[in-house]
């Protein structure tokens, strides 16, 4: 079975989700916070990476012959779980604009915490080596987008966010 199946349910849950539970939700979730000197390469690297793992996926086999496709399907499903409800986190913050609310108050980026280990699941499912260095790659990409998004929140949102952010990890 083709793995580019796999990646129907997160798109689904991005765009279809996000947009029949809070439009204004989803434009946000495609704002990229100004970003600072090495920050704008890796929103590069983001981008590429991001367009590599579909592509790859796009040319992959889901490998059923394993105790990892099992493994992998546990992970993979983990990950659509967490993403989804990190989705509807997102699209119902505070008046201010602050998310706290549901995963947001174990974690400040639930959805890249999601989108890892729903990637790392494809990973397992398809048995394949380069996609895992894609995604290893997209994840560090995506921590110096994620410490943008975090020097940006405290411009906007002052006190109250480094108080969220001293309560509240990072990842997990």
């Amino acid at each position: 079975m083709s793995a580019f199946l796999i990646v129907i349910p997160i798109l689904l849950i991005r765009y279809g989700l996000l947009s029949i539970l809070n439009r204004e939700s989803l434009k946000r979730a495609g704002f990229f916070a100004p970003l600072k000197g090495r920050e704008k390469i890796s929103l590069w690297v983001y981008q590429i990476t991001t367009i590599l793992i579909i592509l790859k996926l796009l040319f992959l086999r889901i490998k059923a012959d394993s105790d990892w496709f099992y493994i992998g399907l546990i992970i993979y499903s983990m990950g659509l779980v967490l993403y989804s409800v990190s989705i509807v986190n997102y699209a119902k913050p505070k008046m201010n604009g602050i998310n706290v609310n549901g995963l947001y108050s174990i974690s400040r980026n639930p959805m890249y915490v999601a989108y890892f280990i729903y990637f790392i699941g494809c990973a397992l499912l398809t048995h394949s080596w380069i996609l895992l260095i894609l995604i290893i790659v997209f994840q560090v990409s995506a921590h110096w987008i994620i410490l943008s998004e975090e020097r940006w929140c405290i411009m906007k949102f002052g006190d109250e966010y480094i108080k969220y952010m001293n309560k509240v990890r990072r990842y997990i």
